[in-house]
């Protein structure tokens, strides 16, 4: 063999161990780039991307999220979701509670006041108690009609008219029907004379609320009267004008 022949061999035999351990080198520096390197998860398996249950709101429902992807991959979610709710409550019921009713009684159907015209009133001695009159008022028309509470008796040419004894006040309003009569009893005097004032009067006129006077004939005579006169309310009985 020729000395070229040999120094060939050696530089070939040379260029490979060359190329052998830069191979190595490579290797071992991790510089080989023909194969990607695995990237580590950013996220956990137990993470989601996505909002959670809570996140929720309710204007609608979450989006879904995208599945995290292996090395370089990116994931994305989108995610629309609106709620609406409309309602109306309206309340059309009313209650009402009316009372309309009318009486078949009017103004006309009710008893009006007796006046002066309507009734006659007689005045007598009552047999007891002693110093009392009977004044006695008979409806003469053809209505009824309701006395005055008591008599506003007048005697003689008084100024002022006795005081009632609050005592013979009856529940209701003495009515008369024709041909009716309703009572009072008037004490004239103390009947001992121990009050003052007393004198004769000859005359009695009674007034009636619509202005209207009745005259009424007393014994004859007269009678004696002083500071005890008083009257009673109208009655329905005798018995009970002369009770006081």
């Amino acid at each position: 063999m020729s000395a070229r022949t040999t120094r060939t061999r050696l530089f070939a035999a040379a260029t490979v161990a060359l190329a052998a351990l830069s191979l190595t080198a490579c290797e071992g520096d991790g510089l080989n780039t023909g194969s990607p390197k695995p990237a580590s998860s950013s996220a956990s398996a137990d993470e989601s991307t996505g909002p959670s249950d809570d996140a929720k709101d309710d204007t609608g429902s979450a989006g879904s999220s995208g599945s995290a992807g292996k090395d370089d991959a990116s994931g994305s979610g989108t995610g629309s979701g609106s709620g609406e709710g409309s309602g109306s409550g309206k309340n059309t019921g009313g209650g009402k509670d009316s009372n309309s009713g009318s009486g078949s009684d009017s103004d006309s159907d009710l008893p009006g006041k007796c006046s002066a015209s309507d009734v006659r009133i007689t005045a007598k001695n009552a047999p007891r108690p002693i110093n009392h009159l009977l004044l006695t008022a008979t409806n003469t028309g053809s209505k009824t009609c309701t006395l005055p509470q008591y008599p506003a008796a007048r005697f003689g040419e008084a100024q002022s008219v006795p005081p009632v004894a609050e005592s013979s006040k009856p529940q209701a309003l003495t009515t008369l029907a024709s041909g009716e009569s309703g009572y009072a009893g008037v004490r004239l005097s103390s009947g001992d004379g121990s009050a003052e004032g007393g004198h004769e009067v000859s005359t009695l006129t009674i007034p009636f609320e619509d202005g209207s006077i009745a005259r009424a004939e007393l014994p004859s005579g007269g009678v004696h009267v002083d500071n005890d006169l008083t009257v009673t309310y109208w009655q329905t009985s005798a018995a009970n004008a002369l009770e006081y």
